[in-house]
């Protein structure tokens, strides 16, 4: 999608400057990339690896946190109250997911006070926020390295069609059109290097937000987890204590 969507728009401004050269020369994408392609495969190499980051981040976060939260802690508190702590820790091993995997830990330590099991699930919290933000912040290491590989690529193109005009024996037309081509072949690189940056700072403002949301929502379930489990021990013989603590 993205490179379909780049290509489609370095194509409708190479479209015009190509069949008004007609004759003369092609100002094309392609032509400039068949001329000279070393930086811009570079950057199709470098919007590969934005691509697959961009997927395998966003299908990590939409799909390890899909828990119905409210009708999984509405089982929880039931089990957790009538104290079958055990009947909620196999409920947390229902499915490999993060927030079940928080409130396992807190469970587990259920018989340990309401300090222990803060701490654990505390801890928890430590191992599982990583993840969540893991390689989101290395998209604007790539929108860099695109930028910079994209300008790198208009310095010495620009460079070599100095070069070639300022060689003897070429005529006025010659001349003119060894500058177009060599011009557009230039900003082509800039275009596709900032077009890679400007998709990875859209991506990473999502993906970072959405990490936020994520980490922010795993403080819910360890402090209901806390509470509930915590009120039971403090109160083994008054099915009522949790209720009352979270009201």
């Amino acid at each position: 999608m993205f490179v379909a969507l780049l290509s489609s728009s370095i194509f409708a401004v190479s479209a015009p400057a190509a069949a008004a050269a007609g004759d003369s020369g092609s100002t094309g994408f392609m032509a400039a990339f068949k001329e000279n392609p070393t930086f811009l495969s570079i950057n199709l190499v470098v919007s590969a690896v934005v691509i697959a980051l961009i997927v395998e981040r966003a299908s990590f976060q939409l799909s390890k946190y899909r828990v119905n939260s409210k009708e999984f802690f509405a089982q929880i508190k039931k089990l957790v109250t009538a104290g079958n702590i055990d009947r909620a820790i196999k409920l947390c091993d229902a499915g490999d997911y993060p927030t079940l995997q928080l409130v396992k830990a807190g469970l587990t330590h259920a018989n340990k006070g309401p300090d222990e099991i803060d701490a654990a699930m505390s801890e928890k919290i430590g191992e599982l926020k990583p993840a969540v933000e893991k390689r989101v912040g290395s998209l604007w290491s790539l929108a860099n390295i695109a930028t910079l590989v994209g300008l790198l690529g208009t310095v010495l193109g620009l460079i070599h069609t100095f070069g070639a005009v300022a060689a003897p024996g070429l005529s006025a037309a010659d001349k003119q059109r060894v500058l177009a081509n060599g011009i557009a072949e230039a900003m082509y690189n800039t275009a596709m290097g900032l077009g890679i940056a400007v998709i990875c700072m859209i991506a990473h403002l999502v993906l970072h937000q959405r990490a936020k949301n994520i980490a922010h929502d795993l403080d819910a379930p360890r402090r209901a987890t806390s509470v509930t489990a915590g009120a039971r021990l403090q109160s083994p013989h008054d099915p009522d204590a949790p209720r009352r603590l979270l009201r």
